[in-house]
């Protein structure tokens, strides 16, 4: 019997850290398979800061930098100049994305800097205890928004549509938004983030891909409500698909 699935080479095979239904073991595994189809583990630089993110590095069998909360972008463009030959990956969550960290992915993508972030989007703070993130959804309920996040109240805004915001920076050459709720996502998700890294091989200006992820312990849910919370809440506000495609235009 032929093996068609097995375990990724870029994935170390040890148990993990995050919480029952969370969608990073997923996400890593996508970034795993796609290095060892890309056949580039020798050469891939993940960078991964504070935040659920941080863990990265424990799954991840190829090498890893931690930069400061936010700093991801400036740190990964420092690799990405020094290191031109290899894959440089932004892993990043919403609060360390698209928080204390907008400026620098903003600055980043606007200069076309060559490296692609995969940019996780659970509408949250995870591991600092659930605290209401720039994504939050008007009306979700937060650690700092117990009575769910209020435009009208000072200081809570609207929730950032951060692929938006990057499409119309004229640095930016990819920008896609997928999710890992169902099957037919998560392979859709992979195909947008191989079409992002193929782009920085080529050497192609910034490209980004956002991933709606359930972060069922902060929403207060079961793994299967999250799921649907995530369907039927997210994916409205934060549409799937290709953003910005100007791939084409570059060959």
């Amino acid at each position: 019997m032929k093996k068609l699935r097995g375990h990724p080479q870029s994935l170390y095979p040890v148990q993990t850290k995050y919480c029952g239904g969370c969608g990073h073991g997923v996400i890593h595994r996508i970034i795993a398979e796609l290095i060892d189809e890309l056949e580039l583990r020798e050469k891939t630089v993940i960078t991964n800061p504070v935040g659920c993110a941080i863990w990265a590095d424990l799954y991840f069998d190829f090498d890893s930098l931690q930069p400061p909360h936010g700093r991801t972008p400036a740190a990964a463009t420092g690799v990405k100049r020094i290191l031109p030959d290899h894959l440089v990956i932004c892993y990043q969550g919403d609060g360390d994305m698209a928080a204390i960290g907008a400026a620098e992915m903003l600055h980043a993508a606007n200069r076309g800097e060559k490296f692609t972030t995969v940019f996780v989007n659970n509408a949250i703070y995870g591991m600092t205890g659930g605290q209401m993130a720039p994504t939050t959804l008007v009306g979700q309920k937060a650690a700092t928004a117990p009575n769910g996040r209020d435009p009208g109240e000072a200081g809570m805004g609207y929730p950032l549509k951060v692929g938006e915001l990057l499409a119309v920076l004229e640095g930016s050459r990819y920008i896609a938004r997928g999710a890992v709720n169902t099957a037919g996502n998560v392979r859709k998700t992979k195909a947008y983030i191989r079409k992002a890294l193929e782009a920085q091989l080529r050497g192609i200006g910034f490209t980004m891909v956002e991933v709606l992820s359930p972060c069922p312990t902060n929403w207060g849910m079961e793994p299967v409500k999250a799921v649907e919370w995530l369907e039927k809440q997210m994916i409205p506000i934060f549409p799937l698909g290709e953003i910005k495609n100007t791939l084409e235009e570059e060959r």
